[in-house]
């Protein structure tokens, strides 16, 4: 808004100065460039409420094998912090852009886009209904792509975490890319440059790094390895900590209900159990030569090493 505030003062400067104010043109040149440059961009930040697996419990699962949610603490997903970052430096870099986050759950999911919102994020969507209930991969991707269609048509960057820690897939970013048919880089590090046309990235590799560049739109996945997310802003916990989360339903969306939930999703997990290492007998050893060298003979003999 500055900027183009400051260049309709230039052009009225420049139309009743003339042909004299050549270093006032030349500062419009510049400033009209860095518009150019800095293009707005509608970013959409995929993010998830997930339970926190650090305590799994006899009573994770249901019967019909899907996670239950109620007797585990929720948490908003590591790696889509991550991926909020990026996207929030990139509404920095960029003046006007946008970043709505979107997230599909049950009714306390919203509290995964309220905290979004009170970290930079402009606004968001939770996409709920009970016929998204039981969803594997597969189903959540439909769901999402056919959200971002109806409120994001002409998104330019879809951004989301490598995995949820509920389910260590890493295919819903790249699912969603395929049914939106859009480019997608996983693995993401840090984001490099974004002209509004192209994005520049650096990824995670075994054994390496690439950069890489790809036209816009696209979809990005973020390790959790990348730049940690800002913390709240208190202004922004005040100003949003009774916002009413928009809610989008499977018939919002117009979404196929043979694709959705546990019809539309052909994996099921059969069980889940909690295994604990016991070990029979144990041996304490010291540091000496002598110790040290009796185990690693033991360890030859039963053929453990060597």
């Amino acid at each position: 808004m500055f900027i183009c505030l400051l260049i309709a003062k230039i052009r009225l400067f420049i139309k009743k100065t003339g042909r004299k104010a050549f270093k006032v043109r030349k500062m419009l040149y510049f400033c009209t460039n860095f518009i150019e440059v800095c293009k707005k961009m509608k970013i959409v930040v995929l993010a998830k409420q997930v339970p926190d697996t650090r305590n799994v419990g006899p009573d994770a699962m249901t019967p019909e094998g899907t996670v239950n949610r109620s007797a585990l603490p929720a948490i908003f997903n590591p790696e889509d912090l991550n991926a909020l970052e990026q996207a929030l430096r990139l509404k920095e870099q960029n003046p006007g852009t946008t970043v709505t986050v979107l997230t599909m759950g049950p009714d306390r999911a919203a509290e995964v886009v309220k905290e979004a919102m009170y970290r930079g994020a402009d606004g968001g969507y939770l996409l709920t209904d009970r016929a998204f209930a039981g969803a594997d991969t597969l189903a959540t991707s439909y769901a999402l792509s056919t959200a971002i269609r109806h409120f994001a048509p002409d998104v330019d960057l879809i951004i989301g975490g490598r995995q949820a820690i509920d389910g260590d897939t890493a295919q819903v970013g790249p699912q969603v890319a395929e049914k939106l048919e859009l480019n997608q880089i996983t693995y993401t590090e840090e984001v490099l440059a974004c002209d509004g046309k192209t994005i520049c990235v650096v990824r995670h590799i075994d054994g390496g790094v690439e950069t890489v560049e790809t036209a816009l739109p696209c979809v990005l996945t973020v390790n959790g390895s990348a730049a940690a997310c800002r913390p709240r802003n208190a202004k922004r916990v005040m100003a949003y900590k009774k916002t009413e989360v928009p809610k989008l339903t499977c018939a919002d969306v117009n979404a196929d209900l043979s694709q959705c939930g546990l019809a539309g999703s052909p994996t099921k997990v059969k069980n889940v159990e909690n295994i604990v290492f016991k070990a029979k007998e144990s041996k304490s050893l010291t540091g000496s030569d002598e110790d040290i060298n009796g185990l690693i003979q033991e360890l030859m003999e039963s053929h453990t090493i060597g």
